[in-house]
């Protein structure tokens, strides 16, 4: 590579707490992180997105002015960036952004993923090159769109004498699973925090359950345990991947119909039952090491259950391995937009499905 490798990579995830933005130079044998921003989403938007994120009325109209207004809050994030870190647009090769998920539907009639933000806006308002719409290629070609995640895990974290799986926490959980001698896998396991905070919201008004202090207030429902594990996403191989429209409160409470369970017991539950089909997953396959990234990463019951599932394992969090666990996706991101200028895949059809491997992203300029 020259060294003239300067690439930001925006992630805004299935938890709909607000945006991380990465400056990451990638002049190197390893990337280097050079500055980092997280600028939370307005309480406004967050909560029109969690609505857009369902069926609704007037979808369109909200929908454009969403676009708008998400792209705005992305330049805002670069420009925080940038002033932290000293550098001029000029210097940066591209934004590498993924978007805001609100549909994400791999299978039926016509499969489809949908992330919004206006890339054109994006580019213009920060005079920067804007990589984005990942996920669409892989599946035109008849890929699930998910994870993109696993080739940079690969790139980054993988070594050679030991098994082991980075697991990403967000919204929805996935996993990435580097075997010695051994194809790359990676899928999404299911709920990572999305039930968690969907409802801490609706019985403490709380965006999310700090710590896990909620959950340990409460007692494990085996009966409700049981009922949410039932699912038939758990019993599906992979690839699969799924999305916070699909496990979500309505979801949830459907589950609970007819059932009298204190809230905190609720909660407690829950967060075993995003612990379980985590640990379900990586069961599986010989991994003696975990570590954690994303917003997970924070609650301490649900990694403490997680270790209590996974004896054989020895958990940790991407801190350990170089990369904070806050921003590993956003990096993420940003690798893929110099995937894409230096024409390499950035799927693995192992992982999604896809029937071949791909460049992926769409480019947009600033003038």
């Amino acid at each position: 590579m020259n060294s003239d490798q300067l690439y930001i990579g925006i992630m805004s995830g299935t938890s709909l707490d607000g945006v991380d933005v990465v400056l990451v130079d990638f002049a190197g044998d390893c990337p280097k992180l050079l500055a980092t921003a997280l600028l939370p989403y307005p309480a406004a938007l967050r909560a029109e997105l969690a609505a857009i994120s369902q069926p609704g009325d007037n979808e369109i109209e909200r929908l454009g002015l969403l676009e708008a207004d998400l792209a705005d809050v992305y330049a805002s994030a670069v420009a925080t960036l940038l002033k932290k870190s000293g550098h001029q647009p000029e210097q940066i090769q591209a934004i590498g952004c993924h978007g805001q998920t609100i549909r994400h539907r791999p299978s039926g009639r016509q499969p489809f993923s949908y992330q919004i933000g206006d890339m054109h806006r994006l580019a213009m308002l920060t005079g920067i090159r804007v990589i984005g719409d990942f996920r669409r290629k892989d599946i035109a070609f008849g890929g699930q769109g998910a994870p993109l995640v696993p080739a940079f895990h690969q790139a980054i974290f993988a070594d050679s004498s030991k098994g082991r799986c980075i697991l990403n926490i967000g919204g929805i959980a996935n996993i990435t699973l580097l075997l010695p001698h051994q194809q790359l896998l990676g899928f999404d396991t299911g709920p990572g925090n999305c039930l968690l905070d969907n409802w801490i919201e609706l019985q403490q008004g709380k965006a999310y359950d700090a710590d896990g202090a909620y959950a340990a207030s409460g007692q494990l429902q085996p009966e409700l345990l049981a009922l949410l594990f039932s699912d038939p996403y758990f019993a599906q191989t992979g690839p699969k991947s799924t999305g916070r429209e699909y496990f979500q409160l309505g979801w949830l409470q459907t589950h609970l119909a007819g059932r009298n369970y204190h809230p905190a017991d609720v909660q407690r539950t829950l967060c075993q039952f995003s612990a379980g089909t985590m640990a379900l997953a990586i069961s599986k396959y010989a991994v003696s090491e975990v570590f954690v990234c994303g917003g997970g990463a924070k609650n301490n019951q649900l990694l403490a259950d997680l270790q209590l599932l996974l004896p054989q394992c020895r958990i940790s969090t991407t801190a350990e391995l170089g990369v904070d666990a806050d921003y590993v996706e956003a990096m993420a991101f940003a690798w893929l937009a110099l995937a894409y200028d230096l024409r390499i895949p950035g799927n693995v059809p192992a992982v999604t499905g896809a029937r071949q491997a791909l460049v992926l992203g769409q480019e947009f300029l600033p003038y």
